[in-house]
């Protein structure tokens, strides 16, 4: 890791923490020696970092402190610019369009260097000709989830039996080459998991859902 970059993850870190630290277990968490820490922080401090403490003491950082706007790492900005090309490969239109003027955005408000950094980032996501092409009904599906609105659908299982059903869609997966919707079924009274590509129609509901911590994409998750 480039030394600027463990600098700013110490200052992240501490402002995370919001108590004091001792170079230890700050060294333990940046996975480095104790006495690089050391020589870290005399080097913000003597930087302007409103940092109090001493060696064999700890360090604190004063809460009036904050970091300048958009600052990144470079392995950081890899995460970003890896993590955009991805949804530009396998998200839907819109969601790649947002992905592309997300970047942009990002890239403004950078320095040069790290701008640079971002557009030419060395990693990129592809998909494979086996992979098909994002299903149309994404974007309406994360639309009706943003807003907690009810969707009726038909529905074509693997066996090829088709049903119809009124769900409370909660929250989307790829899996491999499949995008999965999963939803409360109010048919079932339970989590179903739907692939995208095998509901043959739907239609977003005028009617909203009254989210349920019971009934979440987050009490999904738990039970897998």
């Amino acid at each position: 890791m480039r030394p600027a970059d463990r600098l700013f993850r110490i200052i992240q870190l501490m402002r995370a923490t919001g108590r004091a630290m001792t170079a230890r277990e700050i060294a333990e968490r940046m996975e480095v020696a104790p006495r690089t820490i050391y020589r870290d922080m005399q080097h913000l401090i003597a930087s302007g970092a409103p940092i109090d403490g001493e060696r064999g003491v700890g360090y604190l950082l004063r809460e009036a402190f904050d970091a300048p706007p958009l600052a990144f790492t470079f392995e950081q900005l890899e995460a970003l610019a890896f993590g955009v090309r991805a949804v530009q490969m396998l998200g839907d239109r819109r969601l790649a369009q947002a992905a592309r003027e997300a970047m942009e955005k990002i890239g403004q408000g950078l320095p040069p260097e790290h701008a640079k950094k971002l557009r030419s980032a060395p990693l990129r996501a592809f998909r494979s000709a086996l992979q098909p092409e994002p299903p149309g009904l994404l974007g309406n599906i994360r639309a009706a989830i943003a807003d907690e609105r009810k969707l009726h659908i038909t529905y074509e299982s693997l066996a090829e039996d088709t049903s119809e059903r009124t769900i409370w869609p909660l929250g989307l997966s790829i899996f491999g080459h499949n995008w999965l919707l999963t939803a409360w079924c109010e048919l079932r009274q339970d989590f179903r998991d739907f692939r995208v590509d095998r509901i043959v129609s739907l239609k977003v509901q005028r009617e909203r859902y009254e989210p349920a911590p019971e009934r979440s994409f987050d009490a999904y998750l738990a039970r897998i």
